[in-house]
């Protein structure tokens, strides 16, 4: 990933601006007004963090590792900042390199949080009364111990409720059972909805589907074979249609040209003429935890 290069080094920290971690993740310095400017800005803190930095007024604690390496380097993952350098690099060459590269430490340390907020407010709590997003809309749970499976009811005329999937499951469910439940219809409905727009946009883009199957992928939302094959991730369901025809377009496309060419996004754009904004929301978009 590019790290920004400044143009000028700022000078050698000081003690109080950097120091190893002794008694505490965060022991207060003895000069109150130091305290007061540190207390001041944000905490970042790794788990495994053996020093912490001020950075811009913002205290980051961080885990350090000497390896077989020739300069500094920095990673900010879902623990927050890993530092590794040189078995030959002292201290102060470590403070330097942070304090030149705390901008882009800070925005990915930011970043991190906001992820891992999205993440958190994305977590389903399986009961009844949970509301998970379907096909762009929101349908809440419902256990009825009286259904067969999970039945989608549409919401009634003029009722500002939305629709419910009632659940074949008693009250004292556990949260595994609705889970695994609810994910066994999201992934059929998934199927019926990829069939039908892959036959739609296969029409289309003049190309031959041999084979569609499901994917759970933690990081990508389908792919295509030459032979084609086309796997997509069952959890776009969470999406609306323009999202999902995006995808499936893409994956189609890529059943005539088999890289990301300017011939292959003019052909996306000669079914979906505003694809830009539908892979937009993919990116933005966010869906559910299912554990």
């Amino acid at each position: 990933m590019a790290r920004p290069n400044p143009s000028t080094t700022p000078p050698v920290p000081s003690a109080a601006q950097t120091r190893p971690l002794q008694r505490s993740l965060f022991d207060e310095p003895a000069d109150p007004d130091s305290a007061g400017e540190r207390l001041a800005g944000e905490v970042f803190r790794h788990p495994r963090a053996q020093r912490e930095v001020c950075l811009d007024g913002h205290r980051v604690a961080y885990e350090l590792r000497h390896a077989r390496r020739r300069s500094i380097g920095f990673v900010v993952g879902p623990d927050g900042l890993s530092v590794s350098a040189p078995r030959w690099v002292g201290a102060g060459d470590v403070d330097r390199a942070l304090q030149e590269k705390r901008g882009w430490i800070l925005r990915k340390l930011r970043e991190q949080r906001e992820r891992a907020q999205r993440l958190q407010a994305a977590r389903i709590v399986w009961r009844d009364g949970a509301v998970l997003p379907f096909l762009g809309g929101k349908v809440a749970l419902r256990l009825d111990a009286r259904a067969s499976g999970a039945v989608l009811e549409a919401a009634q005329a003029g009722d500002a409720a939305m629709p419910r999937l009632r659940v074949g499951l008693p009250a004292q469910a556990s949260a595994e059972q609705i889970r695994d439940l609810v994910q066994g219809w999201l992934q059929r409905q998934a199927r019926r909805v990829f069939d039908e727009r892959c036959a739609l946009y296969a029409a289309r883009l003049g190309v031959r589907v041999r084979r569609i199957a499901l994917s759970s992928a933690a990081t990508r939302w389908g792919s295509a074979s030459a032979d084609g094959s086309i796997r997509l991730n069952w959890r776009l369901v969470h999406f609306g249609l323009p999202v999902l025809d995006y995808v499936v377009a893409h994956e189609l496309a890529h059943l005539r040209e088999m890289n990301h060419s300017p011939a292959f996004w003019a052909l996306v754009r000669t079914v979906l003429p505003d694809y830009e904004h539908a892979r937009s929301a993919l990116r933005e978009g966010q869906v559910p935890l299912f554990d």
